[in-house]
């Protein structure tokens, strides 16, 4: 499905959630994607199944869960965090801040697994980084 892609901080990353990178509760709380309901039946995604999510920038795959907030249609949310940062650009085109909220975004089931926050940062350019 066709989605528009936005990102922030989550009431649990604001209450501190997030201690522990390499956790299962912080891969649980921001490898996610919230999707309104109905986007959700329409496109034969089941709660807490695995999606792949592509933008012009790359690609990621994440848990598909139902949004408690996004009321809209064609929308979707990844919480702040290594993973979103995959499918977000890195240019700022000078502003300082990269473009987060807005982003065009393909969305599809997938038996792909969801990757550890390693797997992540050993991909170029990320590779000479470890969460410690």
């Amino acid at each position: 499905m066709e989605a528009i892609l936005l990102t922030g901080r989550t009431i649990d990353q604001g209450c501190s959630k997030e201690s522990g990178k390499e956790s299962e509760d912080y891969k649980e709380s921001v490898a996610i994607c919230e999707m309104n309901a109905d986007d959700m039946k329409n496109s034969g995604i089941k709660e807490k199944s695995n999606v792949k999510v592509t933008t012009e920038f790359g690609s990621v795959v994440v848990k598909a869960v139902k949004s408690q907030r996004l009321r809209t249609r064609g929308v979707v949310f990844i919480p702040y965090g290594p993973w979103v940062n995959q499918v977000l650009a890195s240019n700022t085109d000078g502003t300082g801040m990269p473009l987060i909220k807005g982003v065009k975004a393909i969305v599809e089931p997938t038996n792909d697994e969801v990757p550890t926050i390693n797997e992540i940062l050993s991909k170029e350019p990320m590779k000479n980084y470890t969460v410690k």
